[in-house]
């Protein structure tokens, strides 16, 4: 009777329903104290920055780094109704980069409606950004300490550098994918490791097991990167709410494109070096790339750069025993297989 029923508790977290409801559960309990907190934070303040940072945080997104969050807590031995503020901030961190980030790219969408710097002006924008990535660090250090905010802010400053190698790359058909990888890792990855690091120490994590919850998140980090380039030239636009091709038209020296490049014979290399240099770059140029990446087969070596690094996060977890925390190992590699399949 013990084997059935683990067979069938074991069954029940595999099953994809299982994964999306907890993710909601968890999503649920993350809003519910970012909005606690914001009418903490901001009693007193102007009502514009209320009404902007609203709109930032409470209308979509994906919630990934909180529900990491949570679970790298939770398999290191903590839970509670704090640990769901603590996996606010980094929904704070990453909603505040992306308000930056549409700043710099002068974008107009983002997650399938206007995005903060199109509906609001840039100043309210670059004023709303600073104000989660500080309310960010201020939560991380009441509840971290010391050694929280080491990790937030090695983290954050590695984003910044991140961006600035992108701009150095931007166009710059020499890039390699070690060059690549390198700006995918301070930009994302690093703040996703940073998110399971926090979560183990707010757990109570040893350092072996702080070490292998930042590995998991390092290299999910660059795995949801690489996919996240994908879905720019193969994504539905209805799904991923914004425009595809983006980056191709931005100049942004993705691994496909680095892959083509590599790959493409001599005529179709020179059509596309043209199109990725000529002024401005256009979507007739975007659909000459994914051509020339279909026949190099770009995308699929891309995608399998992606499992692989999938497949290194989830080795990292070895440490932690699947009988003693089943049902958290498991959702953290439904988590990681989900982020090689997602649409959006």
């Amino acid at each position: 009777m013990k084997i059935l029923k683990k067979q069938k508790t074991d069954s029940a977290i595999a099953d994809k329903a299982f994964l999306f409801n907890y993710i909601q559960q968890q999503v649920a309990g993350t809003e519910e104290a970012m909005q606690r907190d914001l009418d903490a934070g901001l009693a007193g303040n102007d009502p514009f920055l209320q009404e902007v940072l609203q709109y930032a945080l409470l209308q979509g997104g994906k919630r990934l780094r909180p529900v990491l969050a949570i679970l790298s807590s939770r398999l290191c031995g903590r839970d509670g109704d704090e640990l769901y503020l603590l996996a606010g901030t980094f929904e704070y961190l990453h909603a505040g980069s992306l308000i930056h980030d549409d700043v710099i790219d002068h974008a107009n969408n983002r997650r399938g409606k206007e995005s903060v710097v199109k509906k609001y002006g840039m100043a309210a924008a670059i004023l709303a950004g600073d104000w989660l990535h500080a309310r960010c660090m201020h939560l991380i250090g009441t509840l971290t300490g010391q050694a929280g905010l080491d990790i937030v802010c090695k983290a954050t400053q590695a984003m910044v550098d991140g961006e600035f190698l992108q701009l150095r790359y931007t166009a710059n058909p020499t890039v390699t994918e070690e060059q690549y990888l390198a700006v995918v890792q301070r930009k994302t990855a690093l703040l996703m490791s940073a998110t399971c690091e926090i979560g183990a120490l707010y757990g109570g994590a040893d350092p072996v097991e702080q070490k292998a919850l930042a590995s998991y998140g390092e290299k999910t980090g660059i795995a949801f990167q690489i996919v996240d380039d994908l879905l720019d030239y193969l994504g539905d636009e209805r799904r991923i709410g914004k425009v595809v091709g983006n980056d191709f038209i931005e100049g942004k020296m993705t691994l496909p494109l680095i892959h083509a490049l590599a790959q493409s014979r001599d005529a179709d290399k020179a059509d596309l070096l043209r199109a990725l240099q000529g002024t401005p770059r256009d979507n007739a140029g975007c659909a000459l790339a994914r051509q020339l990446m279909h026949a190099t087969e770009s995308f699929a070596f891309s995608r399998q750069r992606a499992v692989q690094e999938i497949e290194e996060g989830l080795a990292a977890l070895s440490c932690f025993s699947k009988e003693q925390h089943p049902e958290s190992l498991a959702i953290l590699e439904q988590l990681a297989r989900y982020i090689l399949s997602r649409d959006h």
